[in-house]
């Protein structure tokens, strides 16, 4: 029974959710380590999702084979997580963003079932499935909302995409902003091998695909953009995610210094989150340790007085004098970085 087996998912998630929540509040788990655990869940709940998924429309009609030059095989499909899953920076609500990829290729790509289904259509199915299992209502609650806007073409896109076209994309069409995404991105479920392949391509369009000609003017355009559309602080507050000299502001300069810097030193767009970003830009001698230091320090306090007020369903919104010493620190990097010509 598929509604038995979502709500035993929602009953476990729910329970360790709760179990890291108590360990929260009672002071014995940093943020980081909540964060890390909350990402952990999540990616073990998704797993499970896209079995369930796949045992159902797999049953109806029949698992996805190709044929390609090593002969006809099974299609593997993983899924590609961003944001705040790809980052392992997810909270007690954060939604799940997600692009689906899969490596079906060659002449004959139909389902081994009587009467076969082409894969396109069986990819079609099999992630509204998979989409409406993570979303749907049960007695213990919801899994996750999920979000998969950022797949190739946003809306117009497929939702599921062969890794071929996946990376064309990325070489070919996307913009700027969705190779900071990528940075920000992880194979986080599915198919070790194609999990595997995924990063491969990442890396290789993380290091040779971006724009670096404009590269700071198209992240500090973005970035003014999102200040103007995005504060939720009236006059003397600081939103801690989007105010100047706030989170945003440090997760961009990490991006921006990666993006540059990635073609040459390839190790510093290995890592999907904000602070190991920072630190590999400084073991490499890219950016002043006391830099890296600086910014560093400033995300953690921010990030734990984040966390400590969505225990309590609080906005992201603290009085302005709070932070006044880290947030003109950090908005000085960024005016000397972003800003202030090299």
């Amino acid at each position: 029974d598929v509604e038995r087996e979502v709500e035993a998912l929602a009953r476990s998630k729910q329970a360790a959710v709760s179990r890291v929540r108590r360990a929260a509040l009672s002071g014995g788990r940093p943020w980081m380590r909540v964060s890390d655990r909350l990402t952990e869940i999540a990616s073990l709940i998704l797993e499970q999702a896209m079995d369930l998924a796949m045992r159902q429309i797999g049953g109806q009609f029949g698992r996805p084979y190709c044929t390609d030059g090593s002969g006809r095989r099974p299609v593997r499909i993983a899924a590609l997580g961003y944001g705040k899953l790809g980052g392992y920076e997810l909270g007690y609500g954060s939604d799940l963003d997600l692009v689906f990829l899969h490596d079906s290729t060659g002449e004959q790509q139909e389902t081994d079932a009587p009467e076969p289904l082409d894969n396109q259509v069986f990819f079609l199915r099999y992630a509204q499935r998979l989409i409406h299992l993570l979303t749907m209502h049960s007695t213990a609650g919801r899994l996750y909302e999920v979000d998969v806007r950022l797949r190739p073409s946003g809306k117009g896109g497929m939702l599921v995409t062969s890794i071929e076209a996946f990376r064309r994309y990325q070489f070919e069409e996307a913009w700027t902003w969705e190779h900071q995404a990528l940075l920000h991105a992880r194979a986080v479920a599915g198919d070790p091998g194609l999990q595997q392949r995924i990063e491969e391509v990442r890396m290789e369009v993380l290091c040779h695909a971006v724009r670096r000609a404009d590269l700071k003017q198209k992240v500090a355009e973005m970035r003014e953009r999102m200040r103007r559309e995005l504060s939720s602080a009236k006059p003397g507050e600081f939103d801690l995610k989007q105010d100047r000299g706030g989170i945003a502001d440090i997760e961009f300069l990490a991006q921006y210094w990666a993006l540059l810097h990635a073609a040459e030193h390839p190790p510093v767009a290995h890592f999907s989150d904000t602070i190991r970003q920072l630190e590999s830009l400084a073991s490499a001698d890219l950016v002043p340790q006391h830099t890296v230091d600086v910014l560093v320090r400033a995300y953690q306090a921010y990030r734990q007085v984040a966390h400590r007020r969505s225990l309590e369903n609080l906005p992201n919104v603290v009085p302005a004098e709070q932070f006044a010493t880290e947030r003109e620190a950090v908005a000085a990097i960024w005016r000397a970085t972003m800003e202030e010509p090299v």
